[in-house]
Order: C-alpha cells, then sequence, then structure tokens
C-alpha cells in the first residue's frame, strides 16, 4: 500500500512537471510571435492561475475588462478561497466581489485575523450558505465569534476539516469539544487555545453520547491527563492523534471512566507529557494502543522513561505492530552513583538494534552528565531540532547520523561547535536563545552559516535580551528572503535619535530587507518606534509593547500619512495594556480623524487595531 502511494505521488508530481514545462513551452512560443497577454487562450489563462494566490488573481485580473472578471469569477481557483494578511479595505473589497457571490461553491475557507470571521459571518447563519464547504480553517478567531455559528456547522453537508486558533484564554474544555464531537462528517480536527497560566481548565467531562468520527485529532494546548482516557473512548475510528501538553494536575478531579473500546484504527500516536508519571501512562499504553505502529514521544523529570527492559515489555506484549518508536527525554538521574550514560546504555542490546531503533543523547551543560536529553536518531524526521553544543562522543552510539534533511525548523540552544556534523539543508526558520559571550569575532555567524544555509531563512526569533543590533543586522544581510522577525526590544537601547551609527550598516539593509511581519518584546519608545519604522519599511503587521504615558504618540505616528513611512502597515498589536486605553484610542483616532475605516478590540490584555 505504501509502494501505490509512493507511485501515485510519483505520477502526481511527474504530471505537475510536465504541466508546467508545457506552460513554460507555451508562453516562450508567444513570447517569440509577439502576441500580448490579452491574446492568450482561456486555457492558458486557467493554467497560470493555478500559481497564483487567488486574491492575486482578483486584484491583478477582476478589474481589468468584463472577459478577465468573467475568468477570475468562473475559475476552479475560487472554490478555494485562502485569505492572507491584507488590509481592512481590501478585505472588504474582495468579499463583497469574490467571496459573497461565490459561497455556494467554495469547498477550502481560510480566514486570518480574529476580525475576519466576524465580517463573514456577521450573521453567524449565513454560514448554511457555504454547502461545498470541506475545509475550514479559523486562525486566530475569537471565542464568541466561533461560538456564534458553531450550532450552524452541523448543518454544512461535506464539511469533513476544521482547524481552529482560538486567540482568547478558555476555562472550559469540556463545551468546547462537546460541540466538535456532534459534527458529524468531520474526519480531521486541529484545535488550539490557550489557558490562563497556572489555571486548570474547567472539568472535561465526556460521555457516552460524545462518539465522533473524527479520524485525525490534534490538540495543541494544555489538556488533562485525567480526561485522556474518556477522550479516548469517545473516538472509535482515530487513526492520528497528537497532543502536546498532555498534563498532569494533581488535584485535577477525575470523572467516572468511560468503558474502554477497541482502537483498532489507531496507528500513529504523538505525545508531549507534561508531569505524567510513565506507570500512569503505561497504563494507557496497555488499553488503548494495541495496534499502533508509530509512536513519537517527548517527555521529561522521570526516568522511568529510560528503563529500557520496561519499554521492551510494553512493545512485545502490547505494541506489537510498533514499526517507529520515536523518545525525547530530558532530565537527570536521581541515583547519584549512576550517570546518564549508565541509564541509557540499556538501549544498546539486541533487541533495539535488531529494530535498527538508535538513541543518542546531549549535555547542557559539560560537568553534569548525570542530566541530559536522551532521544531517538535516524531513520526518523523532525521538522523541529534543538542544538546542545555537549554531544556525548563516549556513547556507541554516535555513529548513528541523525537525519536533518527533514528539519524545517532550528532552534540554537546551546553555543555552536566548529566543525558541527550535521548541516540542516532545508531550514526555514530559525529561533536563537542561547547566550552567547562575545559576538566580536563573528565566529557565531560564521559557524551558524555552517550548519543552515541562511538564504533560505523566512523566519527568525531571536529570544535573548542581551543580542546586539548590529549582529541583527548583520544576519539581516545574510537572509535575504527573511518575512518575520522577533527580538527583544533591549536590542535597540542604544539607539539615537539620529540613528548615525547604524546608517552604514544599515545601506544593504533597508534596500533587500522584505520583511513583512515584525514581533517585539518589552516596551518601545517613540525614538524606537521611528527607527524600526526607518529600517523595516515594508512592515504589514506590528507587535510591540508600548508605555501608557506613549501610547498616543506613538499611535498617532504610525497612522499618520504625513511622513509616509509606515505606508504599508495595516495591523498593529499592542501588548498587555489596561482596558482604558481601548476608549483613549478610539478617541483619538476619531478625534484627530487619523482612520476612516478600521476594527479595534481588545484581546486577552492585547490591543488590536485593523486598517
Amino acid at each position: 500500500m505504501q509502494r501505490t502511494k509512493r507511485q501515485d505521488n510519483n505520477i502526481v508530481q511527474i504530471s505537475n512537471i510536465n504541466k508546467k514545462q508545457k506552460l513554460e513551452n507555451q508562453i516562450i512560443t508567444i513570447n517569440s510571435n509577439k502576441y500580448r497577454f490579452e491574446d492568450l487562450a482561456n486555457e492558458i489563462l486557467y493554467e497560470i492561475f493555478d500559481y497564483l494566490d487567488v486574491y492575486d488573481i482578483y486584484k491583478g485580473f477582476y478589474n481589468l475588462n468584463n472577459r478577465f472578471q468573467n475568468l477570475a469569477i468562473h475559475s476552479n481557483v475560487l472554490t478555494k478561497i485562502n485569505i492572507s494578511t491584507i488590509s481592512k479595505s481590501n478585505f472588504e473589497d474582495y468579499y463583497n466581489n469574490i467571496l459573497i457571490p461565490n459561497q455556494s461553491r467554495i469547498n477550502f475557507l481560510r480566514l486570518s485575523n480574529p476580525f475576519t470571521a466576524e465580517i463573514v459571518f456577521l450573521e453567524p447563519h449565513l454560514i448554511l450558505n457555504f454547502i461545498r464547504l470541506g475545509t475550514l480553517i479559523l486562525d486566530n478567531v475569537q471565542n464568541k465569534n466561533f461560538d456564534k455559528f458553531l450550532d450552524y456547522l452541523i448543518w454544512l453537508p461535506t464539511l469533513h476539516a476544521i482547524t481552529i486558533s482560538l486567540t482568547e484564554h478558555i476555562s472550559s474544555l469540556d463545551i468546547l469539544f462537546s460541540q466538535i464531537f456532534r459534527l458529524s462528517t468531520l474526519k480531521y480536527c486541529k484545535i488550539e487555545y490557550q489557558i490562563k497560566n497556572y489555571q486548570q481548565p474547567l472539568f472535561v467531562y465526556f460521555t457516552n453520547y460524545d462518539s465522533s468520527s473524527i479520524e485525525y485529532l490534534i490538540i495543541n494546548g494544555r489538556f488533562p491527563f485525567s480526561a485522556f482516557h474518556n477522550l479516548l473512548c469517545c473516538l472509535p475510528k482515530l487513526q492520528h492523534l497528537s497532543i502536546n501538553s498532555l498534563v498532569n494536575y494533581d488535584d485535577y478531579q477525575e470523572r467516572d471512566k468511560l468503558s474502554s473500546i477497541h482502537l483498532k484504527y489507531l496507528k500513529h500516536v504523538s505525545l508531549k507529557l507534561d508531569y505524567v508519571r510513565f506507570d500512569e501512562f503505561e497504563k494507557i499504553i496497555k488499553e488503548f494502543f494495541h495496534h499502533i505502529q508509530i509512536l513519537h514521544l517527548t517527555t521529561a523529570y522521570d526516568e522511568t522513561y529510560l528503563d529500557a527492559k520496561r519499554w521492551q515489555q510494553l512493545i512485545l506484549f502490547h505494541m506489537s505492530y510498533l514499526r517507529i518508536f520515536d523518545i525525547n527525554h530530558q532530565g537527570s538521574v536521581s541515583n547519584n552513583n549512576l550517570t546518564y550514560h549508565d541509564i541509557i546504555n540499556q538501549f544498546n542490546s539486541s533487541f533495539w538494534n535488531e529494530k535498527k531503533w538508535f538513541f543518542t543523547h546531549q549535555h547542557e551543560w559539560e560537568h553534569r552528565l548525570n542530566t541530559g536529553i536522551f532521544y531517538s536518531t535516524s531513520p526518523y524526521r523532525r521538522k523541529d531540532y534543538t542544538y546542545y553544543w555537549e554531544i556525548d562522543k563516549e556513547l556507541g552510539l554516535y555513529h548513528q547520523r541523525e537525519n536533518s534533511k527533514s528539519v524545517k525548523h532550528l532552534n540554537i540552544a546551546s553555543k555552536i561547535k566548529p566543525n558541527h556534523r550535521n548541516y540542516f539543508s532545508n531550514i526555514n526558520q530559525l529561533t536563537i536563545e542561547y547566550y552567547v559571550e562575545t559576538l566580536d569575532d563573528d565566529s557565531f555567524i560564521t559557524n551558524l552559516k555552517c550548519m543552515i544555509p541562511l538564504k533560505q531563512l523566512t523566519k527568525l526569533v531571536i529570544k535573548l535580551s542581551r543580542f546586539p543590533f548590529e549582529e541583527i543586522i548583520k544576519l539581516l544581510r545574510l537572509t535575504p528572503n527573511l518575512y518575520t522577525l522577533q527580538f527583544v526590544i533591549y536590542s535597540l537601547q542604544e539607539i539615537d535619535s539620529n540613528f548615525s551609527k547604524y546608517n552604514i550598516l544599515l545601506q544593504h539593509t533597508l534596500k533587500k530587507n522584505k520583511i513583512e511581519n515584525l514581533i517585539l518584546t518589552g516596551r518601545c519608545s517613540l525614538n524606537e518606534i521611528r527607527f524600526i519604522i526607518y529600517v523595516f519599511s515594508k512592515l504589514k503587521y506590528l507587535k510591540i509593547g508600548i508605555n501608557r504615558t506613549e501610547i498616543s504618540s506613538i499611535i498617532r505616528y504610525l497612522l499618520l500619512k504625513t511622513h509616509n513611512q509606515a505606508q504599508h502597515l495595516f495591523y498593529l498589536c499592542i501588548s498587555n495594556i489596561p482596558k482604558g486605553c481601548l476608549k483613549e484610542t478610539k478617541d483619538l483616532i476619531k478625534l484627530e480623524n487619523l482612520l476612516d475605516n478600521y476594527s479595534i478590540e481588545c484581546i486577552n490584555q492585547d490591543l488590536h487595531l485593523w486598517w
């Protein structure tokens, strides 16, 4: 079956290559004959549309003439509406001319900010017009908007996939999951939510009436381990399960357990366990994991997870179909007479080697061999990888080279060693959280260039508070395709009003940088905002912190059209501000006539302004 799937994928890939080559040949012929674009046949134009974003088709062709307007309207690509980050006026124009007239044709709909769902579903029953909708993706939707139309989703006959990212903190998971489980046609569900720090989610009660048709479930949010048993009992058709934070709350009140079911379709499980003891997790394995083939497990602290013999017995008697055993454990050994080496050497036996399950480990500190990170290596593919520099060479497992080609996101958590053995050729996201002692000799960037192709980066996150802005500029010179940047405002502490210190360094960056999304941790002054807008002139989205005394002056500067510096900016998020600032900002915008058409709201103590 896997061979058939690979063959199908190859056939599709070859077909796409041939299709693209045919189109290129046609365009070459057209150019050589000096045809105008309007002379292209409709079939060729439709092929061109396949390579464009729906919004680009609308903006580029809809208002040219009647012919192109009809082409845009009747193009099959209009059945897939993926609305990226655009201004409010552009969104409303697109909404009225494309989305509303084509409601009954759309089978894929993605909305990208907290305000768009409110516009599209101003009257919740309007969702019933999307009779062919199969996939719905709501990024950063407000809880109140989702609750409004969730009851109507049950009437959509073809809805099989839903992805929801909620912006506001939730206190009860019970209502959320019970509503989702009512969607009888749903096969795929990805849900992301937040719970207030240190707060438990209110009781999650699943009943025998909550049986769901979901086959593929992803939960990105803290979920109580005490409710995990009952969750599984409500998913008889489950094939793939992923939970990124399965939490053990000591004082969580457990509901009576439902009768166990036989999860004969469950093949793939990926879990991150937070303070869940191995003894408790082992019960779940024995009860539900008889048919799984792939197990990805991330855990910490409880060293029982490093007991190779215990795992061996579990696999032999309760997970006999297991093909991939992928574990990542971070913690320490409580027995002072043992080192981390002694514990994990158990995984060197014939049982593990015969299955070709190999492991290695790293240390966060050079002289703490009783602590570390133990994890599986090749042939497993990971999209995320954390680099620690103290790789242990004493393990006999070191020869197993890790599969770095699949990694898309690299997190630098330690000093980079020269001549690092892995080159991450497909990285597009980089996070730096290791404190760099000195950057004067450029060794950090030099070593980084030996690890990843910097030109491929589209997102860079710098979590260090003392990462000099000069080094950020150097990185920007080497990352021309960067679209999203995040760093700590402390890096701008030495900015002077004339910006003269950075003018020479910035010349290349000012011309070449493509950064559209900027997230700054900390509180910005007006002077720092001026510098930011000067450097990042293509910004569309800006998230910052501001001292209350400067909120008015900064908003005024960003919205004033006279200086024309922030001409592309249309979304501002101000972190952690008092609720009273919402009214003050509205009054400022009205009094000084800064904006005509905008949406503004406070969500989780953040002020969101979209225009």
